[in-house]
């Protein structure tokens, strides 16, 4: 499996190379950093977010309340986003690249990425997919099978690497988490796009996390240059990193615990 630095360490000569080797057999990198909430209004306007330029999205998740798919690396995520509509992926992490099955490398919808944050990184493995049947509105609200939101490659992902006996209808729905995604391309990086995501929790907490993606042989100097754009515009970076995914999943299965306790 692919080794993850911790979030607050440096990474290591050692785990420099692993993640070079991660990348170089990877179809794409991901660079991210979190923002302190401290930090996050003085970010929005040295960035110059502006929040009703908002693509507004709806996250949910799905797994047992005490988080089996999560302890065996595994996600199962649908997500509505306004004016696109519903899509559905299901995620395993780590993962070796070379190790993974000429199909699944084949096949159109499966993806593996590289996601690096100051600290750390993961390689981690996505089956995406289009909900064709059922909308996920109509599905998480009518109590109609998961399993429908899923394509027939993504059922079968799933099965090959969920924790035996936990099937996709057993699973309970985590969510939906609130989220506004915008785009900006900061003329200081040549017209590179950056991706800025603000999760709303329903604790009232927020994560605003901004990301960049390129091809993996501009994975450093992509890094190098959004590092010195950021640092000129005054962005902290210097705050404990957090992963949207695992904030929302350790939420929302208190709440689902809670129900069932």
């Amino acid at each position: 499996m692919a080794s993850t630095s911790s979030p607050r360490a440096a990474v290591s000569g050692e785990e420099l190379g692993r993640m070079l080797a991660l990348i170089k057999d990877s179809d794409s990198v991901e660079l991210k950093v979190t923002v302190p909430e401290s930090e996050q209004r003085s970010a929005a306007i040295s960035l110059g977010l502006d929040p009703l330029q908002a693509q507004i999205r709806q996250v949910y998740f799905f797994d047992t309340p005490d988080l089996a798919l999560s302890a065996s690396g595994v996600v199962a995520r649908a997500r509505r986003v306004q004016g696109k509509g519903d899509d559905s992926v299901v995620k395993l992490r780590p993962v070796v690249p070379s190790d993974l099955p000429d199909d699944l490398r084949r096949s159109a919808s499966f993806f593996v990425e590289v996601d690096a944050m100051p600290g750390g990184y993961v390689c981690s493995a996505s089956m995406r997919g289009t909900p064709r049947k059922s909308d996920i509105w109509s599905t998480v609200n009518g109590g109609l099978p998961l399993r429908k939101l899923f394509s027939r490659e993504q059922r079968a992902f799933y099965a090959e690497h969920a924790p035996e006996g936990i099937g996709l209808d057993e699973l309970a729905v985590l969510g939906p988490i609130f989220v506004l995604k915008l785009r900006l391309t900061p003329a200081e990086l040549d017209g590179r796009r950056l991706v800025a995501e603000v999760w709303l929790y329903p604790d009232g907490s927020r994560l605003l996390e901004l990301s960049t993606k390129c091809l993996p042989p501009e994975g450093f100097q992509v890094a190098a240059e959004v590092r010195a754009y950021l640092d000129g515009r005054g962005v902290d970076l210097s705050g404990e990193q957090e992963t949207k995914t695992r904030k929302a999943l350790g939420y929302f299965a208190g709440i689902a615990r809670a129900k069932t306790a």
